[in-house]
């Protein structure tokens, strides 16, 4: 068994784990490399079918290559995918791309808040209609309390802090002084009424690893990974005014292994091409406190 065989059978005896043990049980689908491989394994673990539901915050700024590539894949895969998104913000032009506010208040109302109210059935969730190729209304407003999302904890630093099992109040607020222990591949999964759980399958895997892993199991993703011809390509997905392409040449899977390998990227934070980052002062931590991704 290789390096990358351990990792995927111990995210996918995470994911069985979450599944039996948490009734309402969701999963977040960023349309990024990660929650994507994410996906994959969650495929595996149940046999070709995910049974739960898929859930993407849309700011309505995302590129639209994202969007297009999350609908392709939702239709082939018959996946039951949900968005949500806060309206009101965006109807009332309340956006850093509006001019109205920082980067770090853009996203915490169009990512925090929106994650929040979605998750919580407080806001209309949109469910994707397979026979109609559309979305409609969702009628289901039950609350989503446990939560599989695919964050690494080399990815950024706060992310570092994290439990596979990671609970956080009926809020969405998060303790980091009061998470459990998690020893020998024990993990407690039985938490208080109330608790709200981010279950975090990937959080020992490396950009490297994920990238290995997806040229192995031949896992479609999305083409602003790879250079088209610029000589730039995206290293990480988000909004498109506050998401910057690197300098790369690799215009495959194989070729973005390389950079990594030869230490291209070696001194480069994985998300330095994401302006709230550095706004931030290079750290989410205060945003993932209140329920950030």
């Amino acid at each position: 068994m290789d390096h990358l065989d351990k990792l995927e059978n111990k995210s996918v005896h995470i994911l069985r784990e979450a599944y039996s043990e948490f009734k309402n049980l969701c999963m977040l689908w960023s349309i990024g490399k990660d929650s994507t491989v994410l996906l994959w394994l969650t495929r595996k673990a149940f046999f070709g079918h995910v049974p739960i539901p898929l859930v993407h915050i849309d700011t309505h700024y995302k590129i639209p290559e994202m969007i297009a590539y999350r609908d392709r894949l939702a239709l082939e895969w018959h996946l039951d995918m949900i968005y949500g998104q806060n309206e009101d913000v965006l109807k009332e032009k309340a956006t850093f791309p509006d001019g109205s506010v920082t980067r770090l208040q853009c996203c915490k109302a169009l990512k925090t808040e929106a994650l929040i109210n979605t998750l919580s059935g407080g806001w209309p969730r949109y469910r994707l209609n397979h026979d109609k190729g559309q979305y409609e209304i969702d009628k289901n407003i039950e609350p989503y309390t446990g939560v599989i999302v695919g964050v690494r904890a080399d990815e950024e630093g706060s992310r570092s802090k994290e439990r596979y099992f990671s609970p956080r109040d009926k809020s969405s607020n998060w303790d980091l002084g009061d998470q459990p222990p998690e020893f020998w591949n024990q993990y407690k999964t039985d938490f208080a009424p109330g608790t709200h759980v981010r279950i975090h399958p990937l959080l020992d895997w490396t950009e490297l690893d994920i990238w290995e892993y997806i040229y192995r199991e031949n896992i479609p993703v999305v083409s602003l990974y790879f250079n088209q011809g610029s000589g730039t390509r995206y290293r990480s997905l988000g909004c498109a005014p506050c998401t910057h392409p690197v300098e790369s040449n690799a215009m495959n899977i194989s070729e973005i292994i390389t950079e990594l390998k030869t230490g291209k990227f070696a001194n480069i934070a994985e998300r330095s091409g994401r302006e709230q980052d550095k706004e931030d002062g290079g750290g989410l931590e205060e945003l993932r406190k209140d329920g950030y991704m």
